[in-house]
Order: C-alpha cells, then structure tokens, then sequence
C-alpha cells in the first residue's frame, strides 16, 4: 500500500465512528441468571425488537451462579466491541458490597449503557400456607422463628437485602433457602416446596392475578399498576418502608461511545414503542430510560444506601 493510500484509509477511519457500522455480526446478551425470571422475559422482549431494528441476531444467553457474578465475569472479560452485553440490576452494587473478591472491579469492569425498567419487589406465598396479610406474614415470622420458608431467587440480592430491612424494621425471622434465579424459585413455591418469595413483581404477575400465589404487598413507595389491589409494605403497616428495584445493561470497559450511545438510542426507542412498552407494564415493569451518564449517577447514588443496609444486617457472601 503506497503512503498516500494508507494516510487515506487512516483519515477515513478516524472520520467513520465505530458506531456508524455496528452491529455488523451477532449480538449477546448475557443474563446472569436462571430462564423464567422478569430478567430473562425482559432480555428476551428487548432482544426480539432489537434484531430487527439491526438487521443481526440478537442472542440471549442464561449463564446462571454465584449470585449473578459468574455471567458478569464473563462479560467482563469479553471483547470492548458491544458484541457481548450484560443485563444486571442492582446486584452490580450489591456483589459489590457484600463479596469479598470478584473477579472483575464493579465499578471499573463495566460501562452503564441504559436502566431499561424499575420495578417493585412483591412478597407472594402460597394460598395453602393460609396467609393473607403482611401483618400474619409478620406476626408467624416473630412468633414462630424461621418457619417460614423464603425462596430467594439469589443469595445476596436485592429480595435478600429488601428483606433483611424488613426484617430489622419488625423484627420477623425467615428460613432463607437462595436459588440460582426467580424461575426455579417462582417454581417452588407454586409447588408447595417453599412457602414465600420476594421477587420482582413482573416475575410472577401472571400467577397471582391466575390465584395460584397470594401477594401480600409490594416494595416501592407506590402500588403497582399491574396490581392495583396489592398494598404497599408501608401501607401494610411498616411505615416508611420502601425499596424499589431496576433492571439495565451494561458493556465491557473500554467499548466505543460512539457504540454505546448507539445501543442506549436503540433500546430507548424499542422500550418506548407501544407494543413493547404495554408488554412489559402489564408485567409490571415501568420503562425508566435516560442516558448512560444517568445510569452511572444512579449507580453512584445507590451505593451508600444499601452498603448502610448490608452492613446493619451483617450480610456477607463468599
């Protein structure tokens, strides 16, 4: 190549942001947890949309374990190209927070692309364990401690820590039992094997509206409108209590900004068609958007507020 060319192509590339041609292949979204939860249905409605406003194959891989910090390793350690992205919520903060070593830095590994939803918590159990208040919820757990069975759909998450604050608010006392996501722990209650779940409200709205589980309230300082007849954990009798959970994604450290304001444009537009947008709000779900900079901040903020919870409840993994 003479030198005229290549100081050519050199100019050329430095004028073409990388954002320009991508996704020119495939590309992954990995979810670090079990199939079936509100995290997979959402990847999985996004990705759907995504591929054809690509024109690529949007694939959606579950890569479940260690409280989601197995899927996150792995795409910290993927090409800073925007080919492999992570879904994650705020178990980004709380991995953070209550291991001791992570093979990857929470706050250095990943760049914030977009908090796609925020959402509820809901506590739901089993019509046959004859609860139908938060207040019998809580006056069993303080009479009877521990026999309340409390399928959490991961150690350390953010339904663990919620309901450590309830706990230390009331003083109820549960028999934790963690599971590799809301799937197989939605599973077990259903099935009689658990007795209680705190999970997102869109991981089990379909199910309590059919009667096959009863909620009892709701996290966030608002009801939700999928579940309009569900009481807040305040309105239930734990004043000032709230909590409210979001679910976003996230890129290897180094991927191009020309890329991520791509993907973050893309996904705003996907959440805020009306097919979409319906969709995921009779889940539950209520479409948050803003920018990667608004992810970053909110990231920033939430940090202090739940490492004062972690702490208080003395919660560590390893």
């Amino acid at each position: 190549m003479t030198l005229i060319a290549a100081t050519t192509v050199a100019a050329y590339a430095e004028s073409d942001p990388p954002g320009n041609h991508w996704p020119a292949k495939p590309v992954r979204i990995i979810v670090p947890v079990a199939p079936g939860g509100s995290a997979d249905k959402l990847t999985r409605t996004l990705a759907d949309k995504l591929a054809l406003l690509w024109g690529q194959s949007v694939l959606v891989e579950n890569v479940p374990g260690a409280s989601g910090t197995i899927g996150a390793a792995k795409v910290a350690k993927a090409a800073p190209d925007g080919y492999t992205l992570l879904q994650q919520g705020e178990g980004i903060t709380l991995n953070s927070l209550l291991f001791a070593k992570l093979p990857y830095d929470s706050q250095k590994s990943f760049t914030p692309i977009i908090k796609a939803v925020v959402n509820p918590q809901i506590l739901v159990v089993n019509p046959s364990t004859g609860l139908h208040t938060l207040n019998q919820y809580i006056s069993r757990a303080k009479a009877r401690s521990q026999s309340i069975s409390l399928a959490l759909p991961g150690n350390g998450g953010i339904a663990h820590v919620a309901h450590e604050i309830l706990s230390q608010r009331t003083g109820a006392q549960v028999n934790y039992i963690p599971y590799s996501g809301g799937g197989p722990a939605t599973l077990d209650v259903l099935g009689g094997h658990a007795d209680a779940t705190l999970i997102t409200l869109a991981a089990v709205t379909e199910y309590v509206r059919a009667g096959k589980l009863r909620a009892l309230a709701v996290t966030t300082p608002y009801r939700s409108d999928a579940l309009p007849d569900v009481p807040t954990v305040a309105e239930a009798g734990v004043p000032g209590f709230a909590v409210e959970s979001w679910q976003g994604y996230f890129a290897p450290s180094g991927t191009p900004q020309q890329v991520i304001e791509k993907i973050n444009n893309d996904m705003r537009a996907v959440l805020q068609t009306p097919d979409v947008r319906e969709q995921l709000e009779k889940l539950g779900f209520k479409v948050a958007g803003g920018s990667s900079k608004d992810l970053a901040q909110s990231l920033r903020v939430e940090r202090p507020f739940y490492a004062k919870a972690i702490n208080a409840a003395g919660l560590t993994l390893r």
